[in-house]
Order: C-alpha cells, then sequence, then structure tokens
C-alpha cells in the first residue's frame, strides 16, 4: 500500500523543532506498529522528541494513537465506580500491594494491571509470583468476575492493550531515549486510559532511586501526565513522592510481599503506612467516595480480608510460607553515629545483583533474594551493628552486590541534625 507520509519528513519536521500535525503522529504510530515505519527510523524520531519535546497536542495526539493501535476495557457493567495506581517506579516500592485491598474496603473497584521489574525498580508482578500458586494472567473475563467479587485485581495487562506502547517501550530502552517525557507520560497513560479506569492517581518517585531525579522533572512529568487523563476524560491527580531513600525495609520479592503483609496487619515501616494510606486516600477522592477513615481498614482486619480473597482468587495460597534465600551476609556499621544517609539507587541495585531483579525481559528472579535493611537515615547505629544483609540464592553474587554498596551510606559523628526529606513533597492535579 502507498503510505500518507514518508518516515523522513516526519524525523527531520521534529529534527528541525517543528509541531507534527495530527495526521503525521497517527500515521507514524500506526506505520510503525504494522513494521512500515523501521526500527531505526523510530529510534531517530524518538531521539529527536527528547531533545526537541511536544506540545500539550502533540504529546495527546500520540498518546491517542497508541491508545487506539489496540483495544480498550470497559468496566461500564461493573457497580462500583473503578480507580487506579500509577508508580513511576523506586526501590522496595511495594505499595500497589496493600493499596488495592484497601481500596477495594470502600466500594470502589481496583483494576491494576502491573508489570514486571526491569534494571533496579522490581516489578509487581515478580512479587506476588513468590506467594504459591498466585498467577498474573487473567482473561478480562476472569479480571470483570474478580472486581466484581473481591473489588481488587493485580495481573499483567493483556498483549491487546496499547501494543505500539510495548514495541516503542522495548526500542527506548536501548537506544538512550527512556528519559524523554513526552514519551514517558504517553507510554505510562496510552496504557492507563485504555484499561478503562475511571479514576487514576500517579505516584511520581523523585530522587536518586528514581528515574526524575529533581523535583523540576518529577513536576513537569506529572503535570504532562494529569493534562492527558484529564484530556481523555479520567479523573487524574498526582502526587511527587520522595525516592532518595527506599521504601520501607525491604527491596526483594517475597520479602517486600512479607513487609506488606505486616502492613496489612496493622504494622509495618511508618513511611510504608503513611504513603499507602494517603494514595488510598487520593484514589477514594478521585473515585467520588472521599472522607473515610482509611487508616482504620488496617488496623480492625478489613484490607488484610480483602488481600486474602484477592491472593486466592488468582490461585494463591495466602497462608502459604514464603520462599527465603538459602544464603545471607550483613554488612555491619564501621563506626558509631547518626546513619545520615542511605542511597535507594545503590540498594536498588544491589538487590538487582542478588537476583532479585532482571537485565533482560526473559531473565528469570529469584523470588528470596533482596537487601534488608536494618536502620534508615535518622537511626543511631553503633560499630558492628547490622545495617543491611543481603540476600541470595548464590553465593557467588555477594562480592558485586556489596560493590554497589560501597559509599551508599553515610554515617555522621553522634548528635548530628539529619534533615529528611518530606515522604510527599507534592501534589499536582
Amino acid at each position: 500500500m502507498s503510505e500518507a507520509f514518508d518516515a523522513v519528513d516526519v524525523i527531520i519536521a521534529k529534527r528541525d523543532k517543528r509541531e507534527l500535525t495530527d495526521a503525521q503522529i497517527r500515521w507514524v504510530i500506526d506505520a510503525y506498529t504494522r513494521g512500515a515505519v523501521a526500527e531505526e527510523q523510530m529510534s531517530s524520531l524518538a531521539m529527536a522528541v527528547l531533545l526537541n519535546g511536544m506540545t500539550r497536542r502533540e504529546i495527546a495526539t500520540w498518546t491517542d494513537a497508541m491508545i487506539k493501535s489496540g483495544e480498550r476495557m470497559d468496566f461500564s457493567s461493573l457497580r462500583n465506580p473503578t480507580a487506579d495506581k500509577h508508580s513511576t517506579g523506586g526501590v522496595g516500592d511495594k505499595i500497589t500491594l496493600p493499596l488495592a485491598p484497601l481500596v477495594a474496603v470502600f466500594d470502589v473497584a481496583v483494576p491494576q494491571l502491573s508489570g514486571r521489574g526491569l534494571g533496579h525498580t522490581g516489578g509487581t508482578l515478580d512479587k506476588l509470583e513468590s506467594i504459591p500458586g498466585w498467577r498474573a494472567a487473567l482473561s478480562n473475563e476472569e479480571m470483570l468476575a474478580q472486581l466484581d467479587d473481591v473489588g481488587a485485581v493485580i495481573c499483567a495487562a493483556g498483549s491487546g492493550l496499547a501494543p505500539a506502547d510495548k514495541k516503542l517501550y522495548a526500542l527506548r530502552d536501548v537506544t538512550g531515549t527512556v528519559e524523554a517525557i513526552p514519551l514517558i507520560a504517553s507510554s505510562i497513560m496510552s496504557k492507563k486510559i485504555a484499561e478503562g479506569t475511571g479514576a487514576l492517581v500517579l505516584d511520581v518517585k523523585v530522587g536518586s532511586g528514581a528515574f526524575m531525579k529533581n523535583v523540576a522533572d518529577a513536576r513537569e512529568l506529572a503535570r504532562t501526565m494529569v493534562d492527558l487523563g484529564t484530556d481523555a476524560g479520567v479523573k487524574t491527580v498526582a502526587v511527587l513522592t520522595d525516592m532518595s531513600t527506599p521504601l520501607g525495609l525491604t527491596a526483594g520479592n517475597a520479602m517486600e510481599v512479607q513487609e506488606s503483609i505486616d502492613v496489612l496487619a496493622g504494622g509495618g515501616p511508618a513511611d510504608v503506612v503513611e504513603l499507602t494510606v494517603r494514595l488510598a486516600q487520593e484514589m477514594l477522592e478521585a473515585a467520588g467516595r472521599g472522607g473515610q477513615d482509611v487508616a482504620a481498614a488496617l488496623q480492625d482486619g478489613r484490607a488484610m480480608d480483602a488481600w486474602r480473597r484477592m491472593i486466592r482468587a488468582q490461585g494463591g495460597d495466602p497462608d502459604a510460607p514464603l520462599p527465603v534465600a538459602a544464603h545471607t551476609q550483613d554488612i555491619l556499621a564501621p563506626s558509631d553515629g547518626v546513619l545520615t544517609a542511605l542511597d535507594a539507587y545503590a540498594v536498588g541495585i544491589a538487590a538487582w545483583r542478588l537476583g532479585a531483579g532482571r537485565a533482560r525481559k526473559e531473565d528469570p528472579v529469584q523470588a528470596g533474594a533482596g537487601v534488608v535493611m536494618h536502620a534508615k537515615p535518622g537511626a543511631v547505629v553503633r560499630a558492628g551493628d547490622k545495617l543491611l544483609t543481603l540476600h541470595t540464592d548464590t553465593p557467588d553474587r555477594f562480592a558485586r552486590a556489596s560493590e554497589a554498596l560501597e559509599g551508599a551510606y553515610t554515617i555522621s559523628p553522634a548528635g548530628t541534625e539529619v534533615d529528611l526529606p518530606a515522604l510527599i513533597i507534592d501534589r499536582v492535579d
């Protein structure tokens, strides 16, 4: 078939800082999905977008074209309104696990289509797959039935949602264009809008362990995604949260599930509880069910009941013991003092090297591998105290994981004032 446009003309337009027309954008996404635009041409266009940016109109059209490359889910048959959460990814970020059942307690359905980890950020599906029997792949019919019955589902996105994004995401990964804000925003929002949720809360991470290292970039990404959601008729808000230090006290699949269960049992680390409660409040507000005492549902067992039903509905055994790594190694405090810094990125890389993450999509992960943190910034430590414990099934990984942690923590003299960043930095609506 003869093509409506020439890919080279589209690349040159963006290279020369010109705005692409709606017709050009719709054509290039469709032609790339069909294979009529070659990988090297799309990678050239992606680099031009990274360097020269896009207007709100261009990003909205690009996102809509990616949605139209596949199917859209429809939750209008459900008795309850829907709300979803997306995190831009960080270290120890297990918030989806306690959050989905918590929100479901208040008659809001949570269709959480999640992914697997790549690099230093863990994937929600990898974490849940450490529960014996639990399965990630559900048909649309199974998903709808579970949302009606249990109120929450965490599962893999079907291949029918935004196939253009899947292709483009893999390309960005190998061409140095992952950081392009228009492409990050359209990638996330094309999947979330196609998923059909009525309300969406975005957790945009800021700091060393996040894609966005500074608040200005994170705010730009949040603003772009909120605008995209709003323009598409989805009630969208974003919260900027700190990712300079890992969330909670664990980074690794099974250990993060255990920490989530602790939160659902009314305990768990204060930062994980704080963020879970805040995001639940935002989701309920966006879905028209605001003003609930969310924290009470963690204390009185209602959220735990919803978790157990959700895990069981997907074949998992909520009472089965979680996998534990065969080998551990401690990292000890070299001196007395106050822990003033613990770098999230370094902990994420160490967990990845221990086997908790993957370098390529097809790599297996170890359920029991990861890092346990015995102290967080602000804690008083003594020489010889355990700071971190490394877990893996393959002890030859300890050396490289320990290397990643060299210089990752700072112990300052006793009495040093620690200026801890706020967990919740900003809100964008």
